[in-house]
């Protein structure tokens, strides 16, 4: 039975690879786990808690010597040397960063895959400890703003006077970035955001954001999931765009990176010295270099004008909770993916992408970097390609020929005829509205936009009430299977007239909350 590992972290990192609850999960794919003693105390998860999951609490160098050892943050040359050979090390290794660690790992016999290195495609969802981190890093950036800002975020109307309501532009319509937004938004605060890819507008506006487009003539897309550097044209125009917001809005937070690169700059001093005193600005870009000049790594810097500039880099770790518990179900679903056959065996397999890209090094050898994954929805097609595609999808449009409609017409009318002709009355004049009622309600709802299909829902609660009503009074007919049919009808059109109601509240509660924050 192979053992994982779970270790503590150094220095100020209060998150831990794995919690009691993962631990149960982990044990149920056939691994015995250990946890050092003390691991988790910082994030609030004490031994006595891994014990009763069925965990060991052990020493570091036991720990250490595990054959799967659990991680968060890279290790050290030191904690390279306490692994056991043949060990596989998981955690958040950077190796795109850290190329010096790359080469210390590959310098002993192990095996080390990098959590953060997951591709970011639909199946690895679930593993992808970026945006987990990202959740939250933008959630907790908007607390620390609110912690530093002297004023509340929402408006209000009060005896003693109307207070405004905090303006805050997020820089980056990301992981973080949304989560920034929302977080804001939900406070009452008018939020603005900027981010060089279109697509993201619906995003930012479905969260209550308002998405400031950058007028050029490029479209930034992105076939990887992350963001990609951006045009001569786009950062001049975009450097308008911040310095106009920088004077007119309380508190900014910006989370704009590219992977591999250094962050790039958005705010100039220029821009800084303009905004008013006592605001905010949260650099989440100020461990690779910053968004913000004058923003330094892991410190609180007020400039000569009274703005406040946050650049801490642990906003993960400042809810050590819950990040953990992300973190280790993140990690978990990795192993899973590892351990298809829940025997406690962990086995790489390089035909798998997520597995291959994760794997930074193999028993000794360098595999890092993985072959390019193409992650894009459709990949680019020629002009030629593309006109070939436009005239299939028209041709599907256009369905069948003005004779097949006409001859499937008459046919409908061949058998409405028919049944009528043998049909007791009062049968056929019953057929006949229903046929010019399916017909007639074909296309009038055929002819409405899909925006305002959900709208619809309440008028169509009418015509069900009327099936209920006709329903109920044929449930006292005495033959059987009418009474059935009855039930079954006033059963469907129930749930149809509930689910139209329900559908719709939610639906007037989502425009509610964008009037509020409009407003």
């Amino acid at each position: 039975m192979t053992r994982i590992g779970i270790v503590a972290e150094l220095g100020r990192e209060t998150r831990v690879a794995a919690t009691p609850a993962t631990v149960g999960q982990l044990l149920g794919l056939g691994y015995e786990v250990v946890v050092e003693k003390g691991a988790g105390e910082s994030a609030s998860f004490r031994d006595e808690a891994y014990a009763e999951a069925g965990a060991l609490i052990v020493g570091a160098d036991e720990a250490w010597g595990s054959e799967v050892v659990l991680r968060v943050n890279p290790p050290t040359e030191d904690e390279i040397g306490r692994l056991a050979e043949g060990a596989t090390l998981i955690g958040s290794l950077s190796p795109g960063l850290r190329p010096d660690l790359v080469e210390a790992l590959a310098a002993r016999p192990i095996t080390a895959l990098a959590l953060d290195a997951v591709p970011r495609i639909s199946r690895a969802q679930s593993m992808d400890v970026l945006s987990s981190m990202a959740n939250i890093a933008g959630y907790r950036a908007v607390i620390e703003a609110a912690h530093e800002f002297g004023r509340f975020f929402t408006g209000q109307v009060t005896a003693a006077g109307k207070v405004p309501p905090a303006k805050v532009l997020v820089a980056g319509a990301g992981v973080a970035g949304l989560a920034a937004i929302g977080a804001a938004s939900s406070l009452g605060a008018i939020v603005r955001a900027t981010d060089p890819r279109p697509e993201v507008a619906d995003q930012v506006k479905s969260i209550g954001g308002t998405y400031l487009k950058v007028e050029v003539a490029e479209e930034m897309t992105s076939t990887d999931g992350y963001a990609k550097a951006t045009s001569e044209a786009y950062d001049a125009r975009a450097a308008e765009i911040y310095s106009e917001q920088a004077r007119d809005v309380d508190i900014i937070i910006t989370t704009a990176l590219i992977p591999g690169r250094p962050a790039p700059k958005l705010l100039t001093a220029k821009d800084v010295a303009g905004m008013k005193a006592g605001s905010v600005i949260v650099d989440m870009a100020a461990g690779q270099g910053g968004n913000v000049e004058g923003s330094v790594a892991g410190e609180r810097v007020v400039t000569s004008n009274g703005v406040v500039i946050l650049g801490y880099t642990d906003l993960p770790a400042r809810l050590p909770a819950q990040a953990s518990q992300l973190y280790g179900t993140n990690m978990l679903n990795l192993l899973k993916l590892l351990t298809k056959d829940k025997d406690g065996v962990l086995r790489i397999d390089f035909d798998d992408v997520v597995q291959r890209s994760v794997t930074v090094v193999r028993e000794g050898e360098k595999t890092w970097p993985p072959p390019p994954v193409q992650v894009s929805a459709a990949p680019v097609v020629t002009t030629d390609a593309a006109t070939a595609a436009e005239s299939t999808v028209a041709k599907k449009k256009q369905g069948l020929s003005t004779a097949g409609k006409a001859g499937l017409f008459a046919a409908g009318i061949a058998v409405l005829f028919a049944i009528n002709a043998v049909a007791p009355a009062p049968l056929p004049q019953h057929f006949t509205v229903l046929m010019l009622s399916v017909v007639v309600g074909f296309y009038v709802i055929g002819k409405v936009h899909h925006a305002l299909h959900t709208p619809l829902m309440s008028v169509t609660n009418a015509i069900s009430g009327i099936i209920v009503v006709g329903a109920l009074l044929q449930v006292t007919s005495e033959n059987p299977v009418m009474q059935i049919l009855a039930a079954v009808a006033v059963l469907l059109a129930s749930i149809n007239i509930f689910g139209g109601f329900a559908v719709t509240r939610r639906m007037l509660a989502m425009f509610s909350r964008g009037e509020k924050a409009r407003s």
